[in-house]
C-alpha cells in the first residue's frame, strides 16, 4: 500500500512562484467572459458548469487537446474559478509512480480540479490508476505479491479531471474514453490576437497604439501565448527608446529585430522551407529525414512548427511525406527546379 509520507503530493504540483509566474497570473482571464476566443469551446464549458452548480455536483472530466500555446492551462483555471473550487496543477511527466498520483488523488477535497498537462506522456502503470478514479473515484491498489496478493480499494472524493494534450492520438482509448467532455482549441484568428494583445497590454499598464497591436497579433501564428510573449519583447524595444506608447514602428523595429516576418515565420520556419524547395525540390520528404537536415527535433517540428505552416497552406502531408506549395515558393521568393529527367537504362531504346 502507498505511504503518504513517502509520496509528497506537493512536490508534483507547481507551487513556487516567480516574477515570471506572477506576470503571467496577470495575464491570464479569470473568467469566460474574460477569455478571447474558441467561442463554441466556451459555449459548450459555460452550460457544462452551470448543469454541475445547478446538480451540486462535480463536473465531468474535461479533455483539451490542439496545438501548444491556445490557453489550455487557462481554460482550466477558468472552469475552477468559475466552478468555485480549488485547482492542483501538475503535468504527466512528473508523475512517475503510481503512488504519486495515489498520493495528489487522496488530498483532493469535493470538487476539486486536477489538471494534468501532457496527459499523454503518463506512464502506463499511472494511467491505469486513473481509469478507476475518473469512472468509480476509488483508488484500487494491490497489497502484496503472488498467491497472497489482494486489492483493496479506498473511496475518493469527487473531483474532475481535466487533461490537456497537443497529441490526443496518443491516449490510450480506455482514458480518452472516460472524458466527459473532449475539446478540440483551434488556432485564433488575427481579430482575437489583436483583442488579447490589447488586454495584455492593459493588464501589464502598456500603452499601445491600435495599429501596433495589429502588428503584433498578425505575426502571432495565431497563438496567444505567442502574441503576449512578442508584446513583451517589443514593450522591452520600446521601451528602451524612451517611447511611452508602442508604437507601430516600435513593432516592426522589434519584430525584424527577431527575425519574425510579416507572416509571422521565424528563421526555423524559413529553414525548413527552404530545406524542401532546395534540397529535396519541394518534397516529398520524410519527417526524420527533414528534422535531420534542419538540425530540430522531429516532434518539435510536428507539433509546434508544422500546425501554422499547414494553416497556412505553404505545405501538406501526403503519404510519402511533406511537400511544398505555390504560396510557400512566393512568399520565399524562390522558384521550383525542374525535376529531373528519368535516366534510361543500358537496356532501354530510346525510341
Amino acid at each position: 500500500m502507498f505511504d503518504e509520507e513517502e509520496y509528497d503530493s506537493e512536490n508534483l504540483i507547481v507551487s513556487t512562484k516567480t516574477e515570471y509566474d506572477a506576470e503571467e497570473n496577470v495575464l491570464r482571464p479569470k473568467t469566460m467572459s474574460e477569455y478571447v476566443g474558441q467561442e463554441k469551446v466556451k459555449e459548450n464549458l459555460s452550460v457544462y458548469v452551470t448543469a454541475a452548480k445547478q446538480r451540486g455536483d462535480a463536473l465531468d472530466h474535461v479533455l483539451l487537446y490542439g496545438p501548444p500555446g491556445l490557453g489550455k492551462t487557462t481554460l482550466a483555471h477558468i472552469i475552477a474559478n468559475e466552478m468555485g473550487v480549488a485547482i492542483k496543477i501538475t503535468s504527466g511527466p512528473a508523475i512517475e509512480r503510481s503512488g504519486d498520483l495515489a498520493a495528489i488523488l487522496t488530498n483532493l477535497n469535493e470538487g476539486d480540479v486536477l489538471f494534468i498537462d501532457e496527459i499523454h506522456r503518463l506512464n502506463r502503470s499511472v494511467e491505469e490508476i486513473l481509469y478507476s478514479a475518473m469512472e468509480d473515484y476509488a483508488l484500487d491498489i494491490i497489497v502484496g505479491k503472488g498467491p497472497s496478493a489482494r486489492n483493496i480499494r479506498f473511496a475518493l472524493k469527487k473531483f474532475t479531471l481535466i487533461g490537456a494534450t497537443t497529441r490526443a492520438g496518443m491516449l490510450a482509448s480506455p482514458l480518452r474514453d472516460r472524458f466527459g467532455i473532449i475539446n478540440r482549441l483551434e488556432m485564433y484568428t488575427p481579430e482575437e490576437l489583436k483583442k488579447i494583445v490589447a488586454r495584455s497590454a492593459a493588464a501589464l499598464e502598456i500603452g499601445i497604439e491600435d495599429d501596433a497591436a495589429d502588428e503584433i497579433a498578425r505575426r502571432s501564428r495565431g497563438t496567444p501565448r505567442i502574441a503576449n510573449r512578442l508584446l513583451k519583447r517589443v514593450r522591452d524595444f520600446s521601451l528602451v527608446k524612451g517611447n511611452a506608447v508602442i508604437t507601430k514602428a516600435d513593432a516592426r523595429f522589434a519584430l525584424a529585430r527577431l527575425e519574425i516576418d510579416e507572416l509571422g515565420l521565424d528563421e526555423t520556419d524559413r529553414n525548413l522551407l527552404r530545406a524542401l524547395i532546395e534540397k529535396f525540390g519541394g518534397g516529398p520528404a520524410g519527417l526524420e529525414t527533414l528534422a535531420a537536415t534542419i538540425n530540430e527535433d522531429a516532434n518539435t517540428i510536428e507539433d509546434v512548427y508544422e500546425p501554422y505552416l499547414l494553416q497556412l497552406g505553404f505545405i501538406a502531408r501526403t503519404p510519402r511525406g511533406r511537400i511544398c506549395l505555390k504560396d510557400a515558393y512566393e512568399h520565399m521568393g524562390l522558384q521550383p527546379k525542374a525535376k529531373p529527367k528519368k535516366q534510361m537504362s543500358f537496356f532501354e531504346d530510346e525510341n
